[in-house]
């Protein structure tokens, strides 16, 4: 199943040279070392002799993303000739809808969502600016959703979008994720269920988190609970609050910020089980934007940077008005690669994970060819065009080499 409706296409015609470059690409920024690893990891090395084994399913899963509109067979079939061309001539290239659903569930969705942690980490140098404020990497944090196959087993394992009358529509996977600003990397991911909340899942997210790094987060998220645990992996943080949220002004600062203090209420204090739970001293920034359509009458920021010299209010007002970039990020993952009104093609919930993780690795994979080409010109990725480097990698590129047969 492709989408909502419509007939998968086929390529047409022999196999184009070209067409090597999505699995070249994919191995080259997915080394095939790594998917041994992955496979010896879970025990999932092909025992013996297949037609299709574990590691051209890995790359498989991979370029599905990248042919999203092509039917199973020609995916197969770009992959295998792609390494046949190259001498790992014992795969076979005709294997039929069911021998391909055989291997993926053979492979399952551990190899995958290994390959994602390994690969998926932040790109940006020291000296790429545009990743960077001062000298605080940039990220965000923000989650999504994603309909998958309507099956009865995807509905029971990630639930669906309800009214008062019961579900309604397909049933939805939901991740969360922290994206790095300037190469647009997304890292840290987690993965979950629409039944389960944004909060718990992005709990897990925090865990990327790093000393040095200055994320920005909207509302959402802005709990005690939340806001101390992003606090103690070492980061710094800058979060949207409610603009009614009671923060008391502890000390007045030159640039028009305030210190203060937050508390957990006594409810969120009982929930968290720890009597000894101390405030948190917090920065906060309120301001306004009075030449913007549709602006708020005000916003509230709070930042653990509590000197203005380190940062004034004024510039990280201005930073937080990029975190719409993780946006972005997500767009480029449900729309270009996916397709609009598409869902996930996999039919039971192992695969939908298998799946899930193959689309973020192509992403990625993109996202890191198009970081190549700004530091071979000198220019920011950001002001790159996703859509048209996945035009590029779907037909132009043959120069990029592919899979080495001595690895595989």
């Amino acid at each position: 199943v492709i989408g909502m409706a419509g007939k998968a296409s086929t390529l047409g015609g022999p196999i184009r040279m070209a067409d090597y470059l999505s699995i070249g690409l994919l191995s080259r920024l997915v080394s095939p070392a790594l998917v041994d690893e992955a496979l010896r990891l879970h025990g999932r090395q092909s025992q013996r002799r297949r037609d299709l084994p574990a590691h051209a399913v890995a790359y498989y899963v991979m370029a599905m993303s990248l042919y999203r509109h092509v039917n199973m067979q020609e995916v197969l079939r770009i992959v295998t000739e792609g390494m046949d061309f190259l001498g790992d001539q014992a795969i076979r290239r005709n294997v039929g809808k069911s021998g391909i659903s055989a291997a993926r569930t053979r492979l399952g969705s551990d190899v995958m969502a290994t390959l994602a942690a390994q690969c998926l980490q932040p790109q940006a140098q020291p000296t790429q600016t545009h990743a960077f404020f001062r000298n605080w990497r940039l990220v965000s944090l923000d989650g999504s959703t994603m309909e998958v196959a309507d099956q009865p087993a995807n509905r029971q394992a990630f639930g669906a979008p309800g009214t008062q009358q019961g579900r309604t529509g397909y049933p939805q996977l939901r991740f969360t994720a922290l994206l790095e600003f300037g190469t647009q990397c997304l890292f840290g991911v987690t993965l979950g269920g629409y039944a389960d909340s944004e909060h718990s899942l992005a709990r897990q997210s925090l865990s990327a988190l790093r000393p040095g790094m200055l994320c920005v987060a909207d509302r959402g998220f802005s709990g005690f609970p939340m806001w101390q645990a992003a606090c103690e992996t070492g980061a710094d943080l800058l979060w949207r609050i409610p603009h009614n949220r009671k923060l008391p002004v502890i000390e007045k600062l030159a640039d028009g910020s305030y210190l203060s203090q937050m508390k957990p209420a006594p409810a969120t204090k009982a929930k968290m089980g720890d009597a000894s739970i101390e405030a948190l001293t917090v920065r906060v920034i309120d301001y306004r934007l009075p030449e913007a359509k549709d602006a708020e009458p005000i916003y509230r920021l709070i930042t653990t940077i509590l000197d203005p010299d380190a940062a004034s209010a004024e510039e990280l007002a201005v930073l937080y008005q990029t975190r719409w970039r993780i946006e972005t990020a997500f767009a480029e993952i449900k729309t270009t690669l996916k397709g609009a009104d598409v869902v996930l093609r996999s039919l039971t919930p192992e695969l939908v994970r298998q799946e899930f993780w193959g689309l973020l690795l192509a992403h990625h994979a993109i996202r890191r060819l198009m970081l190549e080409a700004a530091l071979a010109r000198d220019v920011p990725p950001d002001r790159q065009s996703f859509q048209h480097t996945v035009s590029i990698v779907r037909r132009k590129l043959p120069a990029s080499g592919a899979v080495p047969p001595s690895a595989v």
